[in-house]
């Protein structure tokens, strides 16, 4: 059964400009999500993945991956939108590469979720969000493992573990803000 994301549920309609003005606004709040970070090494600690939950759990798989890949292209292009206001094609295949192209996945698989059912209450949301956020450690450690010269274990303590609890946080609280403007959205209806 197919469910609506939050973005067609408030009637953004399926206009061509609508959309370029939807990945816009999602690309410059990822990039924005970026600047605030914790600084560690080599991955830094940032908002960007509750950015990239949000986008998932209101705009549906499609238009959250193709939000991604804007920011990616606008990072690779040159705009300071990676962490720490950095840029540049060359921070595809850093470190942080795996996270950065796995970021569009999250996205994709976040909106999935939410269109195949997980979109009813907070829990369900919850579960949309963690998930794929959970599966973004895939591609990011095993890009820092190859990329560096850590090994397995060292790959997981410097780009995964550390970040499980905020993971956990980022995903709730994404989770209650798209739960909450339902709910509003459903007052206004009334």
């Amino acid at each position: 059964m197919a469910h609506t994301p939050l973005m067609t549920s408030l009637g953004a309609d399926s206009s061509l400009a609508r959309k370029v003005a939807m990945v816009a606004f999602g690309s410059l709040l990822v990039g924005m999500s970026a600047q605030i970070s914790v600084p560690m090494f080599p991955v830094p600690m940032t908002l960007q993945t509750l950015a990239i939950s949000l986008i998932g759990l209101t705009y549906g798989a499609r238009l959250a991956g193709a939000t991604l890949l804007a920011y990616l292209a606008q990072g690779a292009a040159g705009l300071p939108v990676f962490a720490g206001g950095a840029a540049g094609a060359v921070h595809l295949v850093g470190p942080t590469g795996g996270f950065l192209v796995g970021f569009v996945a999250m996205a994709w698989l976040t909106g999935l979720l939410v269109e195949r059912g997980l979109s009813g209450g907070l829990l369900r949301l919850f579960g949309a969000a963690l998930v794929p956020a959970l599966l973004l450690f895939v591609p990011g450690v095993a890009w820092l493992w190859f990329i560096t010269p850590l090994d397995f274990e060292g790959a997981l303590m410097a780009g995964a573990i550390p970040f499980q609890l905020g993971g956990i946080v980022k995903s709730l609280v994404a989770a209650l803000i798209v739960t909450g403007a339902f709910a509003a959205l459903k007052d206004r209806v009334k």
